[in-house]
């Protein structure tokens, strides 16, 4: 190895940084275009604005936009399970069990996740304007479940130790397997809270307005958070691939360029 005029290892520090680079430059490519896609998606609020863009256009129907707006149910809403006072009009309880069975092979203890059940309610909600007192104008949500997107915020989560008592654990070490915990964990989308939404806005009779899946095939969204945060967030991960692929790139060739620094300067040392 001593022989060879490079360490191999510093070839193939420059060959994984130029991958990586090229690796990030790809996924700066990809996210960029989503970023320009979704800057051509029309923003709106549940407002009279709306309502005129909707009378102006063919079937009173916009394919695909986005609405920001805050949460409000048409109804009662849900009342959290766990936290007092906290409601909200999509709920999501899940409930799991943690085991450990044991393996008489590699003689551990394994963990085993089992007996998951989950539930999902939501009622009838819509999204009104920031800062609306009289809610004139709203945009209702149909079928929210529906809707992709990591919307529900985590209002509950609890792990609680399986009780344990002598007789239990004789029973446990001669069956071999072992309850360990139960989790809980409540999601909610709380009443008042700002959510943007993309999909198809239809204009009904009179002026109400509903958000629903679009009816060519692309995705129904709910995000929380209005829709600069959002695009803020799509920004800030090209950004990152961005420089990650400057980084990458310019560490392979600084490393690159040394390489063939030291080549050239054992070149001249011989030819003197």
């Amino acid at each position: 190895m001593s022989d060879l005029p490079v360490n191999p290892l510093v070839l193939i520090g420059v060959g994984s940084s130029f991958a990586f680079s090229g690796l990030f430059y790809r996924l700066y490519q990809e996210k960029k275009k989503e970023l320009d896609k979704l800057k051509e998606i029309p923003i709106f609020k549940p407002d009279q604005h709306l309502v005129k863009v909707l009378k102006a256009t063919p079937h009173r129907r916009l394919q695909y936009v986005a609405v920001e707006g805050l949460v409000q149910a048409d109804g009662e809403p849900l009342a959290s399970k766990f936290v007092p006072r906290s409601f909200g009009v999509v709920q999501k309880i899940a409930v799991e069990e943690h085991w450990k069975y044991w393996n008489s092979l590699t003689r551990t203890w394994n963990s085993q996740t089992m007996n998951r059940k989950e539930t999902s309610n939501s009622v009838p909600f819509s999204l009104i304007s920031p800062g609306a007192y009289i809610t004139d104008f709203y945009v209702k949500v149909q079928n929210p479940l529906e809707a992709s997107g990591s919307y529900l915020e985590r209002v509950y989560h609890k792990v609680r130790q399986a009780e344990k008592d002598m007789v239990n654990v004789v029973l446990q070490g001669l069956s071999g397997e072992k309850p360990v915990a139960m989790e809980e964990s409540e999601e909610l989308l709380r009443v008042g809270s700002t959510l943007t939404g993309f999909g198809e806005v239809v204009l009904e009779g009179g002026e109400v307005m509903r958000l629903q899946a679009p009816q060519d095939g692309r995705s129904f969204v709910l995000v929380p958070g209005n829709h600069r945060s959002f695009m803020e967030r799509h920004e800030a991960t090209a950004s990152m691939w961005k420089t990650l692929t400057a980084v990458t790139g310019l560490t392979g060739a600084a490393v690159l360029a040394g390489v063939i620094y030291d080549l050239v300067g054992r070149r001249d040392d011989r030819s003197k």
